[in-house]
């Protein structure tokens, strides 16, 4: 399913997609706290067949579906709300604002490869004929672009911060007072394109919270 046909489920209001897929963050006020979700995580995934992410934190439990390439999987909604429906029998509060996934632009030179390097320096495996992936998904995903135009042996890299649709104004606020800049609005809602005091590029990218 898209991330739009999620969000019309009933009962998953905690959750928002990101390029990762649906996603929770639930507030823990220790770890044990927190390591009591994780039975019913386990649960919840068994009886509805799907195979999530779980990150136990001192301050709070991540839980993630990762999406295929068919999209979200159709028992995400079930799973999802079994899981938030066991958060609050245990009284840990979802927070949106904590959502996000993070994406690494390579610009590599046009007659470069670079990927080999990365996977070889990160453990990534390979993913299609662009990307690479860590195959815990714990770090974030890179895709190589080639520059046209460029001078050989330069590259950079661009940074795509993806967060919830009702969460991506305020994170664009608040990099623009830190010092930031806006480059480009022309694609907002979906994606603001911003620059830090020194020029490196990061886009907010909400356009996975809504995408039909």
């Amino acid at each position: 399913m898209s991330p739009a046909q999620f969000h019309r489920a009933t009962g998953i209001a905690d959750w928002r997609v990101t390029a990762l897929g649906p996603q929770a963050v639930f507030v823990a006020p220790s770890l044990i706290e927190g390591s009591r979700l994780v039975p019913m995580v386990v649960a919840a995934a068994e009886r509805h067949g799907v195979r999530p992410d779980v990150d136990l934190r001192p301050e709070a439990v991540v839980v993630r579906v990762p999406s295929g390439e068919d999209g979200i999987p159709a028992a995400a909604t079930d799973f999802a709300r079994a899981v938030s429906e066991g958060a609050a029998s245990l009284g840990l509060s979802p927070d949106p604002a904590r959502v996000q996934s993070v994406g690494v632009y390579v610009a590599e030179h046009s007659g470069a490869d670079v990927r080999p390097f990365f996977l070889a320096a990160l453990g990534y495996d390979a993913v299609g004929d662009t990307d690479a992936a860590d195959p815990l998904r714990t770090g974030p995903v890179l895709a190589f672009n080639p520059l046209t135009g460029d001078a050989p042996g330069r590259g950079r890299t661009h940074l795509d911060v993806f967060v919830p649709a009702d969460q991506a104004q305020a994170r664009v606020d608040a990099a623009i007072a830190a010092g930031g800049r806006l480059v480009d609005d022309a694609n907002a809602p979906a994606w603001w394109t911003l620059a830090s005091p020194d020029n490196h590029g990061i886009d907010i990218a909400s356009w996975t919270d809504t995408y039909e």
